[in-house]
């Protein structure tokens, strides 16, 4: 490996025990990589309908919307599957017009079977969710529009 790629995935690592990613496996040519993490808080919520987690692309990333003043971009920190609701036919954690706080669960990421609470990163109020349940995410990909006080 390359300074450059042992530095990458030093970042790597650090990012998934930030993010409390239990289990994070990479199959790219010759390069297999597994990665397990001791877990203390971890909402494992089986899904009525497992979905294939996609793997990250190796294109770059869609750019961001463009934040209008006032406006933060809520982001995605892993890659899966977004699901804006506890659990199918409940109530959305947020919609359109209501008011956040900073570390308010506002959706789910669903990433190797384990399901992750995204909390939001700002106070103010939702905008715009600007992905659709059940869609496919990739990392650092814009979820929500706030507007912060």
């Amino acid at each position: 490996m390359k300074k450059e790629d042992i530095e990458d995935l030093r970042e790597l690592i650090d990012f998934l025990k930030q993010q409390h990613v239990a289990e994070f496996d990479v199959d790219r040519g010759n390069l297999k990589l597994r990665l397990k993490f001791e877990q203390t808080q971890i909402v494992t919520v089986a899904p009525a309908n497992p979905v294939a987690v996609p793997r990250p692309s190796t294109e770059s990333a869609t750019p961001s919307p463009t934040a209008e003043d006032g406006l933060h971009v809520v982001k995605s920190p892993i890659v899966g599957t977004f699901y804006g609701a506890p659990s199918p036919g409940a109530s959305p954690f947020v919609s359109a017009g209501d008011h956040v706080e900073k570390g308010q669960v506002i959706c789910v990421v669903e990433a190797m079977k384990l399901m992750n609470e995204i909390e939001s990163d700002a106070a103010g109020e939702i905008v715009k969710c600007l992905v659709t349940n059940g869609q496919a995410i990739e990392f650092g990909q814009p979820l929500f529009t706030v507007r912060t006080k």
